[in-house]
């Protein structure tokens, strides 16, 4: 078994397998399909519920090479070793090439940037409308005076539908039609725009101001990924809400889909500052990996609240007993751990929908002695993102698998969407309203209507697993 200095990611992405073809495979197929289905023995969060991934399974590496030769693609391989895809295991997924995944990670991608979501018109069960939910600055959909809560329908001239809509959101260049409500029903405008994706670098930071409110000086926080080459940033605006001396936060997480658990924990950190070296996190690993780390590092199953970065700078501190999360189907993974890990300490109050539903951790696996990113086989550039651990908080709860419920629920208007850091957008008002302690009207037109989850962007970045893995992995 191969040993591993990896990295620790959470995020949200789900794949598609091609259909098998039978014929034998050459020999870097092979070493491809070798180094999957070593990777997923070694680390696979649910490899006790899969046969084909025991210990035990084969005798030697012929046997290995006899069962991997009936898997012509190493994503047929992987999806096999997949426990329950449809139901279970929703987000681990595979690449053929490591290097733009690991330029996603850092916020890089090649994207319009436009950030939508994925509507059900009015009366359809298959025609579909897309919202903006916000665009990236610099990005040609900016430049193009493209702005949240724009409408369309079409693509290229193509209505949306269920059927449809991953393949026309893929192009490289597509020509949108813009939409408008006239009552309930959604028009076309005859309003064309033309965008191109290119590579942009977004800084998940997209808005921070205060407000003062009734007795109050409110901080408020738009993030949209917890993305550690930006925790520096992070850090300072932080230092901005202590200067001037906020006494309530709103954190604004209903865009984000997770990302790095180091920064999740100096985000913690900054909110609070009170429980440093008290438990935030705990890891649950598959069942062998997690009896070895009870016998030998108990220590490292558990991820203490921080007072400062790895490289040694101090959090600024809030030292907060109570926050407001604005949160969506859109919040998963690393936004989900936060708002569980702080609730056993501090009054959380969480405003919007119902969550996404990740309470697990994926690890970047690439084809090298030790699943390193060092000494990588220059042969293909294929990688891995497999799930390999559960997080919960102190409390131990975890396995929300229907999301986190909010306190205040609060749909999205695509009537009236708002401007995005604008007081009298939906959800701010009903934060700030909340804080002053003001009745709170909510009124959504649209909370019937049935939003697709769509992941449209790639968010993440990663930590490195402790030594302790490296010496079980041997």
């Amino acid at each position: 078994m191969k040993k591993t200095g990896i990295l620790i990611l959470l995020g949200l992405f789900l794949v598609q397998c091609q259909k098998k073809q039978d014929y034998k495979l050459d020999r870097q197929s092979l070493e491809i399909n070798d180094f999957v289905w070593k990777a997923m023995n070694a680390m696979y969060l649910w490899k006790d519920k899969m046969p084909d991934l025991a210990d035990e399974k084969f005798n030697n590496q012929d046997e290995l090479n006899t069962y991997l030769q009936d898997f012509n693609r190493p994503d047929d391989l992987f999806e096999h070793l997949i426990y329950q895809r449809q139901t279970v295991d929703h987000w681990s997924w595979i690449v053929d090439d490591y290097e733009a995944l690991l330029q996603l990670f850092q916020g890089i991608r090649k994207t319009t940037g436009m950030h939508i979501g994925l509507v059900y018109e009015p009366g359809s069960n298959s025609r579909i409308f897309a919202y903006v939910k916000y665009v990236v600055p610099h990005s040609d959909a900016a430049q193009k005076a493209i702005k949240r809560g724009d409408l369309f329908r079409k693509i290229n001239g193509q209505e949306l539908t269920v059927n449809n809509y991953r393949d026309l959101l893929q192009s490289d260049a597509m020509t949108i039609e813009l939409a408008t409500w006239i009552g309930q029903n959604l028009e076309d405008t005859g309003n064309l725009v033309t965008l191109q994706k290119s590579t942009v670098s977004e800084n998940p930071i997209f808005i921070n101001r205060t407000f003062t409110v009734g007795q109050h000086k409110v901080g408020y926080l738009i993030y949209n990924g917890f993305m550690s080459n930006y925790d520096e940033d992070l850090n300072r605006v932080f230092a901005g809400f202590k200067a001037q001396q906020i006494d309530k936060l709103i954190i604004d997480l209903r865009y984000n889909p997770g990302g790095s658990v180091q920064t999740l924990d100096y985000l913690a950190g900054m909110i609070t500052g009170q429980f440093t070296g008290q438990t935030l996190l705990k890891y649950h690993w598959h069942h062998r990996l997690n009896d070895w780390m009870i016998q030998n590092y108990p220590e490292n199953l558990t991820k203490p609240f921080l007072s400062k970065m790895t490289n040694g700078t101090q959090l600024n501190h809030l030292k907060l007993n109570d926050v407001i999360f604005i949160a969506t189907k859109s919040s998963a993974s690393a936004s989900e751990s936060l708002i569980n890990s702080l609730r056993p300490y501090i009054h959380v109050t969480q405003i919007g929908t119902p969550t996404h539903g990740k309470y697990t951790a994926s690890i970047t696996m690439f084809d090298s002695p030790d699943f390193s990113a060092s000494h990588i086989n220059p042969n293909h550039k294929w990688a891995l993102q497999p799930i390999v651990l559960k997080v919960s908080n102190v409390d131990n709860v975890t396995d929300f698998t229907q999301g986190l419920t909010p306190d205040i629920y609060q749909p999205e208007d695509y009537f009236n969407l708002g401007i995005l850091g604008d007081t009298q957008e939906p959800l701010l008002k009903t934060a700030l309203e909340y804080i002053d302690n003001q009745p709170i009207a909510i009124y959504s037109r649209t909370s019937t209507l049935n939003e697709i989850y769509y992941k449209d962007a790639v968010l993440s970045d990663a930590m490195y697993l402790n030594s302790e893995i490296l010496k079980y992995l041997k």
